[in-house]
C-alpha cells in the first residue's frame, strides 16, 4: 500500500514537468510571432508613409518619437513590478523562515531577494527616469 502513492508521484511529478515546460515553449514561441509581425506592420507603415508626399514625413517621427517613449515608460514598469515582486518574495521568505525556527538565523536568506527587489526598485525609480 505504501507503494501506489510513489509510483504515482513518480508519473505524475514527470507529466506535470512536461505540461509546464511545454505550455512556457508555446507561449514564448507565440509571443515571438506576435512581436515578429508587429514589427512587420509598424516597418510596412514607415515605408508607405515615407513614400507619401508632403509634411507627413514629420508625422511619421513623431509617431515613432511616442513609440519609443511609450516603450521606454512600459519597460520602466516592468521593472518596478519585477522589483517589487522580488522584495515581496524576500520578506515572504523571511517570515517563513522565521517562523519555521525561530531559534537560528537561517530567515537571513530572505535578505538575498530582498536586497535584488530594491536594486532593481532603485534603478527603476532613480536611474530609468534619465532616459
Amino acid at each position: 500500500m505504501n507503494g501506489v502513492p510513489a509510483i504515482l508521484m513518480g508519473i505524475f511529478l514527470p507529466v506535470l514537468m512536461i505540461c509546464v515546460f511545454t505550455f512556457v515553449s508555446i507561449t514564448v514561441w507565440a509571443d515571438a510571432r506576435r512581436r515578429e509581425r508587429e514589427a512587420f506592420y509598424r516597418s510596412e507603415a514607415l515605408k508607405k508613409v515615407a513614400e507619401s508626399p508632403g509634411g507627413v514625413v514629420t508625422a511619421a517621427l513623431e509617431m515613432m518619437r511616442e513609440q519609443e517613449r511609450n516603450d521606454r515608460r512600459r519597460r520602466r514598469e516592468s521593472q518596478k513590478l519585477g522589483g517589487l515582486i522580488v522584495a515581496a518574495v524576500g520578506l515572504g521568505l523571511i517570515a517563513f523562515l522565521t517562523l519555521v525556527d525561530p531559534r537560528h538565523p537561517s530567515y537571513a536568506i530572505g535578505f538575498i531577494p530582498l536586497l535584488v527587489g530594491v536594486a532593481l526598485l532603485g534603478f527603476a525609480f532613480l536611474a530609468g527616469d534619465r532616459e
